[in-house]
């Protein structure tokens, strides 16, 4: 294998996605765009981005990929001076954001392909429990055993995710009680701070 080549289609690949993620400006194209759209659309062609992507959900996983790592950095950054209801908090408003609505439908559309076929999607999936293992530190800094931390860490992300597909569903239905709910799962001593945030 020519060690070169295969370097220069990597930095094909990246400048490419970083064309994707420029045009759709931190959102995702629709499920229902072609490649064949997505090409025009990046002033690309069809035939390259089958090459690099393999489809178009290769190119959402891609993209949403390079989008959660970007965030991830910026909330591990600021992780590191804040508590785990500050990350509960900073995770939730960032998906949340109105900016945000396109790339959240397009995680719970690969989430839904990947529930039908886990064995195409597995660095996806095991990218899932990155946010996790960063509030399950925090939880651990905060004074819980690691099974507690993890168990407090997952049931956190799951509400979080539950509440965001609902807010995908029925736009501004969740209300901050409910987020509220999320931190307050963690001892009394969470719940009168949450509801003083806004």
């Amino acid at each position: 294998m020519d060690l070169s080549s295969t370097a220069r289609n990597g930095d094909a690949r990246e400048r490419l996605l970083a064309r994707l993620l420029d045009v759709f400006d931190d959102g995702l194209p629709p499920p229902e765009t072609s490649l064949r759209e997505i090409a025009a659309q990046t002033d690309t062609s069809h035939a390259l981005l089958r090459y690099h992507f393999g489809s178009h959900t290769g190119v959402l996983v891609a993209m949403l990929g390079a989008q959660r790592t970007r965030d991830n950095e910026v909330l591990f950054r600021d992780a590191g001076q804040g508590t785990f209801d500050d990350l509960v908090l900073a995770i939730w408003r960032t998906y949340t954001h109105p900016e945000q609505l396109s790339r959240a439908r397009g995680f719970f559309h690969v989430v839904g392909l990947a529930a039908y076929s886990p064995n195409d999607f597995r660095e996806f999936i095991s990218s899932l429990d990155d946010l996790t293992g960063m509030l399950a530190s925090l939880a651990e800094r905060e004074g819980l055993d690691t099974g507690q931390a993890l168990t407090r860490a997952t049931v956190a992300v799951a509400a979080i995710r539950g509440l965001l597909l609902q807010e995908v569903l029925t736009p501004g239905s969740c209300s901050h009680d409910a987020v509220a709910l999320i931190l307050g799962m963690g001892g009394e001593r969470f719940g009168p701070r949450a509801q003083s945030e806004d």
